[in-house]
């Protein structure tokens, strides 16, 4: 005959363990309903702090191209203004060589003039243009005004020939009008060769090269073409 050990016998409540599981569904049923219904909002949380890191990048890469801070706009909402500390963005320097000879006859006398400059001209783009970066799910757009000549820098000019007629004399007008005609015909070289154009080249090439986007990167030169 088997000893009682005194101790009651548990039995299994199946009531209980209906309502157990019961609960358990309807708290999952709960948390899945509100993951769902909050998705949208996460998602466009999270689609917006990339856009803004995003567009910190793209604003972090002007500064160090040209110390200035383009209008970024996020979703048509303005993140930063347009703020800078310079006019003009200077990306591109040639040195150019140019001569210009002056003859001039009267009477049957012939005065001469030639001379010689080299210069550096400079191109870039003029920052009191409308200068604005764009980001949005899709891409991020850097809308720029064409490149243009921002200066010319004499470096040197060499007088190859100065002629006086017999009764023709050079006087110190002549002089100064060929002197102001050497930085023209530089500035008109630099525009022949396409200074302004390679501007923009270098300027898209130094953007690229800072940044590392999510999203494809477009730049819009406004107007048709580079200004000389």
């Amino acid at each position: 005959m088997t000893p009682n050990t005194g101790r009651p016998r548990r039995s299994f409540s199946w009531p209980i363990a209906f309502t157990l599981v019961a609960l358990i569904a309807a708290a999952a049923g709960v948390f899945v309903f509100l993951r769902i219904e909050t998705w949208p909002a996460r998602t466009a949380h999270q689609a917006s702090a990339e856009l803004e890191h995003v567009a910190r990048g793209v604003r972090d890469a002007f500064l160090q191209i040209g110390h200035f801070q383009p209008r970024i706009t996020i979703n048509n909402r303005t993140y930063v203004e347009q703020t800078t500390a310079t006019a003009e963005l200077a990306v591109l320097s040639r040195q150019l060589e140019v001569e210009h000879e002056m003859l001039h006859t009267w009477a049957g006398s012939t005065k001469r003039v030639k001379l010689h400059g080299t210069f550096v001209v400079k191109a870039g783009f003029d920052l009191r243009e409308d200068v604005r970066v764009t980001a949005n799910e899709s891409e991020i757009r850097v809308q720029m005004p064409h490149a243009s000549i921002l200066g010319v820098e004499q470096q040197r000019v060499d007088v190859l020939a100065m002629e006086n007629g017999f009764w023709n004399r050079i006087s110190p007008a002549d002089v100064q009008a060929e002197l102001a005609m050497l930085p023209e015909l530089a500035r008109q070289k630099a525009a022949e060769t396409g200074l302004a154009a390679d501007a923009e080249r270098s300027f898209q090439e130094q953007l690229a090269a800072r940044l590392n986007p999510t999203r494809p990167v477009r730049i819009i030169f406004a107007g048709n073409q580079p200004k000389s």
